[in-house]
């Protein structure tokens, strides 16, 4: 009675779960949690909203994310693996950009941006590996689709007898599923070469993609030098073997016989410019400060890359050290830095600032402990590092970042126009003189009267009423000048001319702004003489902007020769026709005219006769030494399967993960078991009935296993030895290949180590017979590189899937250029 009673009991607490139904995991000592990695979120193509979060937001300003232009920020890695990854980028240039580069010039500027588009590259791929949850995707996807691949093979071996033809049965077997990349050689190129487009837009700088010369150069080298042969090596039935045999081998790894390297910034010695010669083709922080015009184009296309307050950091900052750094403050100059300081860190440092510039937590604390103390400790930033690391850090984002992103931009090209024929001239400046015109005082002490020479009767010239501005220069003491006296005289309409182009250089100025125009009524000595004190006031105001401390046009309206002409304000002036050509596209772009030149240019187009297209340009480097199909076709995948293109393939159907209905490592032994082993139906039984009771816990125990096991193969010694391999297999063209003799030796070792690693208790319910068919079946579908090859190019979508999860909306929106899986 007990017995039954058990059995009852057993039977009706089965049926009231379910088979559905599954018991947590009962080890309670082994938890898989995945690792979180403190690095901030990289958004596509640098222009995500940090407000709403959408790619293109129309109603927040976009801020500025560092990570969008420098994603190494924050990532270190071992001195050793930082060398052997670099060791592999420079092969990279060494055989597929030098060899044609030196012949065209030994200037390295071209390779600097080359190896800063590299380092971009490799940092966006650590920063996204580190966000995704690796043994996860192992366990539901990866071994999900190599279940699918093991019931192709198992179907194509019931059909042959003979292993040879065991390849070409699963390729008829997968019929119009099989990889697009399988069909041939060329479409298995042509399909890495879309795919390394389709990640340019994510692991690129930001418009690095607006230049098809890089974009076709680093698309060639990748798929066809770098992707191509990588996963040839790793379709090899040899390197398969290999990787088993590491695998099945339970001794323990080897430990490393050498103490861990020092963190390093990630490939930051490989990414210094070897180019020691100033380029021509680009322009310098210093040079474009030093240029009204540039300036104006420069923020101009800060404000489009959501990052003019970068700049606006700098003139603050620059302004704040020089009024700290007096010897003697008295308590109003501390009460007013200490708001300065304030401000500063109120709009560049607080988490809820559109302005905000992600510094170190360290200068962020630093800065706020000084602006929230008492306002006499902010002479104590004399000598702390906080606010200097920080102008540092930003003054760096805008040499090494944005000054080389502004010098491939349109803007530049149309500054580099107006300013060959349109440079306004300092008369009061000396070459390599810096100028702070927050040093200069000025003042209008009365109006006086000023004979206008553009008057055709010289015995009635009209006597106008001007301001006398009177100018004092102190900034050039600590280079030995004395302080510098003169007068300038302006018009009324002059100020406002004034106005009007500082509004279109820089923006509003809200405390500094001119009475309303007057429009109607005489512009007479009275009524000047009543707006003496506020045009003053004015002045004096704009002085002490720090964004227009190096103003060459506020320079220019105080210089007694600089602009004569440039602040009347003329409807008709002067034609000067070369002067026109050069200059009158920029300046039309710069009010607002940007769809007039390419009217002007399709109207002239239009005119003439139609020249034919070039063709598209198709470059394919395979090889430093190979000529162009030596890589192509090879003698171990031939020409893959063969096959024209399939008009039957469904694109939008996912063979490998819809098909399937087992779901995690506990249902994919079972399903191996059941269609490799074929273990008898009451060993099927027994662990449905199990299933219950482990098979949560199983496949809690497996990701825990693979994240030690990813723990192990992650040490410092192993990764430089995989990367060794890696460069070997692309790069070592000229080594020996290994004998056929060897490649038997290694297949028939790793076919014994996989009838070792069968369990004996297996063994005894399925029989040695059928133990040994199953590892065949196993064993000889590995040797087949190009069913591996195709199992390879799955896992890599579904890889790249997880790791590029936006490549789902743009599949959704052009399945034909996707064709996935």
């Amino acid at each position: 009675m007990i017995f039954w009673s058990f059995v009852a009991g057993v039977v009706t607490f089965y049926c009231s779960l379910g088979p559905d139904s599954l018991l947590p995991n009962i080890f309670f000592t082994i938890k898989y949690k995945p690792k979180q990695f403190g690095l901030q979120e990289l958004f596509p193509q640098g222009h995500s909203c940090a407000v709403c979060g959408k790619v293109k937001c129309k109603r927040h300003r976009p801020s500025l994310l560092l990570e969008n232009y420098q994603p190494w920020l924050d990532l270190k890695i071992s001195s050793k693996v930082d060398a052997s990854l670099s060791e592999v980028l420079e092969l990279v240039l060494e055989n597929f950009v030098y060899p044609w580069y030196r012949d065209v010039t030994d200037d390295e500027s071209f390779v600097d941006e080359l190896r800063i588009t590299l380092r971009f590259f490799a940092s966006v791929l650590i920063r996204r590996i580190h966000k995704v949850d690796i043994p996860s995707i192992i366990t539901k996807k990866l071994l999900k689709a190599a279940m699918k691949h093991i019931e192709v093979i198992v179907k194509a071996r019931q059909k042959v007898k003979n292993t040879e033809f065991l390849q070409q049965a699963a390729l008829e077997e997968y019929g119009p599923e099989l990889h697009v990349a399988l069909r041939s050689r060329r479409d298995e190129l042509h399909y890495l070469r879309k795919l390394t487009e389709l990640l340019f837009p994510y692991i690129l700088p930001p418009k690095a993609t607006d230049c098809r010369s890089l974009t076709l150069l680093i698309r060639e080298i990748l798929s066809g030098s770098v992707f191509l042969p990588s996963l040839d090596f790793l379709a090899d039935p040899d390197t398969v073997n290999h990787l088993l045999i590491i695998f099945i081998d339970d001794s323990p790894p080897e430990k490393a016989t050498e103490p861990a390297s020092p963190l390093v910034p990630f490939l930051q010695k490989f990414a210094e410019p070897r180019n020691k010669k100033p380029s021509v083709l680009k322009l310098e922080l210093k040079q474009i400060r030093e240029q009204q015009d540039l300036l104006f184009r420069f923020m101009n296309f800060l404000k489009q890359e959501g990052a003019v307050h970068v700049l606006q950091f700098c003139l603050t900052v620059e302004e704040f050290n020089d009024r700290i750094l007096r010897p003697e403050l008295s308590n109003d100059e501390m009460l007013s830095l200490h708001e300065e300081l304030q401000k500063i860190y109120k709009t560049y440092c607080l988490d809820e600032s559109i302005d905000k510039i992600r510094f170190d937590p360290f200068i962020v604390e630093e800065i706020q402990r000084i602006a929230e103390g008492p306002y006499i400790d902010v002479v104590k930033l004399q000598t702390m590092r906080c606010l200097f690391e920080a102008y540092e850090h930003v003054l760096s984002l805008l040499e090494n970042v944005f000054t080389p992103m502004f010098c491939h931009s349109d803007e530049i090209e149309e500054g580099i126009v107006v300013m060959e024929d349109d440079s306004p001239v300092e008369a009061v400046s000396t070459p390599n003189t810096p100028r702070n015109l927050a040093a200069w005082k000025i003042s209008i002490p009365y109006v006086d009267f000023f004979e206008d020479p553009s008057s055709e009767r010289k015995e009635k010239k009209e006597r106008i009423p001007v301001f006398c501005i009177d100018v004092e220069r102190n900034d050039r003491r600590a280079v030995g000048h004395e302080p510098e006296h003169w007068s300038v005289y302006r018009r009324y309409l002059e100020f406002y001319v004034l106005e009007s182009k500082l509004t279109e250089f820089h923006g509003t100025f809200p405390d500094a702004q001119l009475p309303s125009k007057r429009i109607i009524g005489p512009k007479n000595y009275e009524f000047l003489k009543s707006k003496r004190e506020e045009f003053q006031e004015y002045l004096q105001k704009l002085l002490q902007h720090p964004e227009l401390s190096n103003s060459q046009l506020l320079a220019d309206f105080l210089s007694p020769n600089g602009g004569e002409t440039q602040f009347h304000d003329k409807i008709l002036p002067d034609v000067n026709l070369g002067k026109i050509i050069k200059s009158v596209p920029g300046k039309l772009m710069k009010e607002k005219g940007q769809h007039l030149e390419p009217f002007i240019m399709s109207f002239i187009n239009s005119c003439e006769s139609p020249k034919p297209k070039p063709s598209r340009p198709e470059l394919t480097i395979l090889s430093p030494t190979s000529e162009n199909n030596k890589k192509l076709f090879n003698d171990l995948f031939k020409n893959n399967a063969n096959r024209a293109e399939n008009t039957e393939r469904k694109q939008n159907q996912n063979y490998f993960m819809e098909v399937m209905t087992v779901e995690g490592v506990y249902d994919y032994l079972m399903y191996v078991g059941r269609v490799v082993f074929q273990v008898p139906d009451w060993l099927h039984h027994l662990l449905m009935g199990t299933r219950i009771l482990f098979k949560n816990t199983l496949d809690m125990y497996t990701d825990y296993y693979l994240q030690c096991k990813l723990e192990q193969l992650f040490q410092e010694h192993r990764l430089v030895s995989l990367i060794t391999l890696l460069r070997d297999a692309i790069f070592c063209e000229n080594t020996e290949p290994r004998s056929l003799q060897d490649k038997q030796k290694g297949a028939k070792q790793t076919f014994e180590e996989m009838m070792n690693y069968i369990p004996d208790l297996l063994v005894k319910c399925i029989g040695e017979e059928t133990k040994y068919e199953s590892i065949r079946l196993l064993f000889d579908g590995l040797q087949q590189p190009v069913l591996n090859k195709q199992l390879t190019y799955v896992l890599l979508d579904i890889v790249i899937q997880e790791l590029f999860p936006e490549l789902n909306k743009v599949q959704k929106e052009a399945t034909s250029v996707t064709p996935w899986i």
